[in-house]
């Protein structure tokens, strides 16, 4: 064997990667251990990424290129396949890399994803704009012997025709350089992007220096900001962290009227403060280049070329659907507003509704309206226990069981693992990682996780999953209580989860989540409904000290109070939907401070709520593609998931065993195997009709009495 593998050019320097050095990476080695394999986090070292990385993209490329000169005629076998079958090395070490740039970024890190993101961009690049590979696949693609093979091998065929047509596949060599170029310089913004963004939130927080500061925070946010004070080692007696997590329960609870403000003013100004971490002339670049690339790849607009490969199609569609739900939002929110200045005048305030007012007093509101305080809930909303519910509701739903395990390593010590099997045969279907809290080098939010997609192409490949989150840790030995709003995303997320590890394909590239990007939020958002189900309020909503489950009345309560907020929530989130897809349609160049002010003032945005994700903060959309002139999604996704849930409540419930197989047979098992209306209609026997969303809001019918 030669003692030299490969050496390549990358950018104006030479690597070289030997056999010896290659067996000493640890990130270079097949994943092993049980359950066919699994990463090797005890291993691992920031240090060896840059060789992994480089190693891994010089193997998949002579992979390609042996795929692309084969000079047997392409059939199914021989290119798409074989395709499904290249970059294992790459597939891990790219998701072990992902893992640490989500969770667990340093310096270290930092500096090695400046130096790779532009190097992942050109490796994507050299395999999109294969002139051979793409010859072998069109033709496969216009065979009339393809129409033999079965639906799902034509889905993969259609899936990388279409996706290397969509990439620049049939551009002159002159424009293919040209899309390259902008690749490779938009990942190194989006890398730029996120990383002012988490140093924003890291170094930025509010001090609680006096008892005083902490009038009317519950404990366990309390405690919460004591222990972040220890952790960052400043002298005060406590810190709010710049994140939503931390955040957001402080403008709902804190009496302090100037630290709400301070809260406030930290958390919608990250990116935003004209200093070193500034995204504005990123952000502003990002859309520059998007828009170059988009007309290069013969759309008008890169929200054109974005919606390309969605459901949704045409830009316009989206429009119309936010512009829809949008003006009964803004006068519901109009109304909520009307009522919590009542209470300000009635305490004396001489102010009018500010941002920073609207969840303390929206809080009051409830309480007033619904006898129902967020705190008289929180107490029977432990995070261990929702977590057994929902796997108890994933017992009942699609049959599976979850049983901890210990014998795999994890990148940190608050990750568990669980070993998760169809309950009936026994049979083992995946892994679900769980890592819950907050901590320095872990980006905000809550998302999922694929280690591994299922597969069935050689042998019964098991799905790794994870679902990451950031709850806030609060005293130790104390158990950690989380709002409501918390426990809805935790299910949300666990429905992603449930989506991969009930994916039930032959082929990789089709499994689990790896749907249109306005359909993938659906299966997550309509988990979210068994959440409020009384069995499972009754069996894990237990209140930490007394082990007693929600009193019927609370629960009552609850629900008489189920739509309350909505008008905030919808107008939070769709005035960020409405910016995203009009920054995406633009095609010249913005002021963000101006476009932003401009576009909502034509909303007629109520002056007391701000975007849920301002411009400079916009991660979703400037950290990367996945969800740039996407935004949408998530209300798209709502109203399938609306009239999904319907189906529920016509038929026998919640736990309707035979909607619920149904439910798996056609969405959470056949990934991409079939066009996404499709699969919809399998489930339901038409259509979305999004009537149901607006009753599920309790939003005024448009055009209808």
């Amino acid at each position: 064997m030669k003692k030299l593998i490969s050496i390549f050019l990358m950018g104006t320097a030479f690597f070289a990667i030997n056999a010896q050095n290659k067996g000493d990476n640890p990130l270079l080695k097949k994943w092993t251990g049980p359950y066919g394999g699994v990463p090797a986090f005890n291993e691992y070292k920031v240090s060896d990424f840059k060789q992994a990385i480089e190693f891994a993209i010089q193997e998949k490329l002579n992979e390609i290129d042996a795929i692309a000169n084969n000079p047997k005629a392409p059939t199914f076998d021989n290119t798409i396949a074989a395709l499904e079958r290249s970059g294992k090395t790459m597939d891990q070490v790219s998701t072990v890399y992902g893992i640490y740039r989500s969770n667990l970024s340093s310096t270290e890190f930092s500096a090695i994803d400046r130096e790779m993101s532009p190097k992942f961009s050109e490796f994507s690049d050299k395999i999109n704009q294969n002139k051979k590979l793409f010859t072998r696949v069109e033709t496969l693609y216009n065979a009339k012997e393809s129409k033999k093979l079965t639906s799902e091998q034509q889905r993969l065929i259609w899936l990388y025709y279409t996706n290397l047509v969509r990439q620049g596949a049939k551009l002159n060599d002159q424009d293919k350089e040209k899309v390259a170029a902008t690749n490779k310089e938009l990942a190194s913004l989006f890398t730029r992007f996120s990383q002012n963004l988490l140093a924003e939130e890291q170094n930025q927080y509010v001090a609680l220096k006096t008892e005083a500061d902490f009038d009317g925070l519950p404990n366990e946010v309390k405690n919460a900001a004591i222990a972040e004070a220890k952790e960052r080692k400043i002298d005060a007696l406590g810190c709010v962290a710049n994140t939503r997590s931390s955040i957001e329960p402080f403008l709902t609870f804190s009496t302090r009227r100037d630290l709400r403000e301070k809260a406030f003013d930290i958390f919608v100004k990250r990116g935003d403060n004209g200093n070193a971490n500034d995204n504005n002339t990123t952000l502003v670049s990002i859309l520059e280049l998007r828009t170059q690339k988009a007309k290069l790849l013969g759309f008008p607009t890169f929200a054109h070329w974005s919606l390309s490969n969605k459901m949704a199609k045409d830009p316009q569609k989206t429009l119309d659907l936010m512009m829809s739900v949008w003006e009964p939002a803004v006068e519901k929110v109009h109304q909520d507003v009307a009522e919590m200045q009542k209470i300000v005048d009635a305490e004396g305030g001489k102010f009018k509704i500010q941002p920073w007012d609207y969840r303390y007093y929206a809080e009051k509101v409830r309480k007033a309206k619904y006898d129902l305080d967020q705190n008289e809930v929180k107490p029977y909303l432990q995070l261990e226990n929702l977590r057994e519910g929902m796997f108890w509701v994933a017992g009942e739903l699609f049959d599976l069981n979850f049983k901890q395990i210990t014998n795999v390593p994890v990148y940190h010590p608050d990750v568990r693992v669980w070993e998760v099997s169809n309950k009936t045969t026994g049979k083992i279907v995946g892994l679900w990682y769980f890592d819950p809290y907050a901590r320095a080098g872990k980006r905000s939010g809550a998302w999922m996780n694929a280690y591994r997609n299922q597969q069935r192409l050689d042998g019964d490949v098991l799905t790794i999953v994870s679902n990451n989150c950031n709850f806030i840790k609060g005293a130790e030995n104390e158990p950690i209580l989380i709002s409501w709003d918390d426990a809805s995303t935790l299910f949300h997320e666990f429905g992603h989860a449930l989506h991969g590890l009930c994916s039930n394909v032959t082929y990789p590239s089709l499994a689990g989540t790896a749907v249109a990007r306005d359909y993938v939020e659906f299966p997550s958002q309509l988990l979210e409904h068994w959440l409020a189900t009384p069995e499972v309020l009754n069996k894990f909503a237990l209140h930490y000290k007394t082990n007693q489950p929600l009193p019927k009345a609370l629960v009552d309560r609850i629900e008489k109070a189920a739509n309350f907020g909505e008008g905030f929530a919808t107008v939070e989130t769709i005035s960020s939907s409405l910016i995203d897809m009009k920054l995406h349609l633009a095609t010249t160049t913005i002021d963000p401070h101006k476009f932003e002010k401009e576009t909502l003032d034509a909303l007629h945005m109520p002056s007391e709520i701000v975007m849920r994700h301002r411009i400079p903060q916009f991660g979703h959309i400037f950290s990367g593609d996945g969800y740039s002139a996407g935004y949408y999604s998530y209300l798209w996704a709502d109203v399938i998931n609306a009239d999904a849930w319907e189906a529920f409540t016509e038929g026998k419930g919640a736990y309707d065993k035979e909607i619920a197989k149904r439910l798996y047979d056609t969405v959470f098992s056949v990934g991409n195997t079939i066009d996404q209306e499709k699969a919809y209609e399998n489930f339901r026997g038409r259509a979305p009709k999004s009537d149901a969303l607006m009753r599920a809001r309790s939003f005024p019918l448009i055009g209808k009495k």
